[in-house]
């Protein structure tokens, strides 16, 4: 089963909230088992580069069943991913994109988050993902 439009709302609402909490606009994408968009959010003032980032990540974790971060752990040089971020239309391989798993394990989408430093994406995302 994929992701539903009530989850994601639920899901993009708590990840709003953190940003709100630490005080960064933030752009944020969701989407589904498809990687195919879901729901997009983009704050009041948050930065409009961010807003291509934040799907980008979650499409990332997506397609590739891992968190962006650790995409980009395996595509430094020399490593076995390196250069992956040209393919699929081009990915962001650092911190902010997070797989929404069901109670079971099973991958149903991911958030992507854009708009602060790399550990509040990250944070934010994490928090928008444990809400589902």
């Amino acid at each position: 089963m994929s992701i539903t439009l009530i989850q994601a709302q639920r899901i993009a609402e708590a990840a709003r909230e953190k940003a709100i909490a630490i005080g960064v606009a933030m752009n944020i994408a969701i989407v589904d088992e498809g990687a195919n968009m879901k729901l997009f959010i983009r704050m009041d003032n948050a930065f409009l580069g961010s807003a291509d980032i934040a799907i980008k990540k979650a499409r990332t974790a997506r397609l590739f069943d891992m968190d962006s971060g650790e995409v980009g752990k395996l595509s430094q040089p020399g490593g076995p991913l390196y250069n992956i971020e040209e393919t699929n239309g081009g990915l962001v391989s650092f911190p902010g994109g997070v797989v929404i798993k069901d109670s079971t394990g099973k991958i149903v989408g991911a958030i992507g988050v854009s708009g602060g430093a790399v550990d509040q994406d990250q944070a934010v995302a994490s928090t928008g993902a444990g809400a589902f």
